[in-house]
């Protein structure tokens, strides 16, 4: 049973519902014309699917295909929440996603109330120190799992009694399985870095983001990894070919965006 809308956001509108005796929150998906979030290909690699055929009909667009994109989207967010609970990280824990809508544990703040989101919450300099921390460290914890977020920042983090709790993660990447992993990590932590340094100023010059992925690539980093913030300059010569791939990958990322809108 349906209680009350909790919030809207750019690829679902949750709400608080009750389940038997169970007060639980359910995100229902909203149809792929109506997100703001686009299934942009960056995000789609690496990911699998049940058999050829959908394989073929996704690269098409066909009905099909595009149904069966849905089912791989939302799928993402169901898989890596089981994979991310499991390695130790505060996300949510989700119970069934069935037809567009995922069941999961509503989050609480210390009252009992439905958690904030962190841009709604004021935060002093030690607050904010701490709770940096403790998302690096739940970075680190996902990314030594495989998974990247793709789209951390402050609108997705919950803040309960124990502190954050990251959610949204239909957009999340496998690390070894896509070429735009580093950037994307590197990303997600300089949002954080962003957010936090409203509080804690001495936070905006960390370039904690490159130092996590350069231990990753190494095969260095562990749940227990001691961060310093900091990372020796690359003087290498810079690499054009990577950066006309990159070019290349926008434009092809605009192309398939103009010929998926003009399908729906």
């Amino acid at each position: 049973m349906v209680i009350r809308q909790l919030m809207s956001g750019k690829e679902a509108t949750v709400y608080v519902v009750r389940c038997g005796e169970d007060i639980r929150c359910a995100k229902v998906y909203k149809e792929a014309n109506e997100r703001s979030f686009k299934q942009a290909s960056m995000y789609q690699e690496g990911r699998k699917v049940k058999n050829s055929r959908q394989a073929r009909a996704m690269e098409k667009g066909t009905r099909y295909g595009r149904k069966m994109q849905e089912e791989v989207w939302q799928n993402a967010e169901v898989d890596a929440l089981y994979r991310l609970a499991a390695a130790g990280v505060r996300v949510p824990k989700p119970y069934i996603c069935f037809e567009g809508v995922l069941l999961m544990d509503l989050v609480t703040d210390a009252a009992g109330n439905a958690a904030p989101r962190l841009n709604d919450v004021t935060l002093t300099e030690d607050t904010a120190r701490k709770y940096h921390a403790q998302l690096l460290h739940e970075v680190v914890l996902m990314l030594c799992a495989g998974i990247i977020h793709g789209d951390l920042s402050e609108y997705n983090i919950l803040v309960d009694g124990e502190g954050p709790v990251i959610i949204d993660l239909p957009q999340a990447i496998d690390a070894a399985g896509n070429s735009g992993a580093g950037p994307m990590l590197v990303r997600d932590v300089d949002n954080l870095a962003t957010f936090f340094s409203q509080y804690a100023p001495q936070l905006a010059a960390t370039q904690y983001g490159k130092e996590i992925w350069a231990l990753y690539q190494a095969g260095l980093l562990r749940p227990d990894t001691a961060l310093t913030g900091r990372i020796a300059a690359d003087k290498r010569p810079a690499d054009v070919g990577a950066v006309m791939r990159e070019i290349q990958l926008a434009r092809k990322e605009e192309e398939e965006r103009r010929q998926y809108q003009a399908q729906l």
